[in-house]
């Protein structure tokens, strides 16, 4: 039996999240994690034989994990290409403050509606209530 699309979005879901986590404990039980995690998803994206095996998650399961610990030049750039990556807006801004990335764009609030002075024009004044 084929595993549904569904169970392929939430086993990457929850290798994000494995991802972020380690990004805040750099602990090497998470890291182990993250691999384990990855090597699932490399699993299911297709069984080859030997040493034509997909290895995408794993491989990049471990530059991550190299430039969060800061042992790759190109840390930020990589991480910072990993976060653009990831479509939940809570979790990449997550992951954004535990690398230390910079927003680029800081977050906007929502505009204020203008209120029109003669809104209630027109209508009889209310009484106030008494209890």
């Amino acid at each position: 039996m084929l595993p549904s699309v569904e169970h392929h979005h939430r086993l990457l879901c929850a290798w994000q999240l494995a991802v972020l986590r380690f990004a805040v404990t750099l602990s090497d039980s998470d890291r182990l994690n993250v691999a384990a995690l990855a090597a699932e998803l490399d699993r299911l994206g297709g069984r080859r034989s030997g040493e034509d095996s997909l290895h995408f998650f794993r491989r990049t399961s471990s530059h991550l994990c190299a430039a969060i610990d800061g042992q790759r030049q190109d840390a930020e750039a990589t991480l910072d290409c990993f976060c653009k990556q990831i479509d939940e807006p809570r979790l990449r801004l997550a992951f954004a403050a535990a690398v230390g990335l910079a927003r680029s764009k800081p977050a906007r609030s929502k505009p204020q509606p203008k209120r029109d002075p003669n809104l209630f024009r027109g209508l009889p004044a209310r009484l106030p209530a008494s209890l």
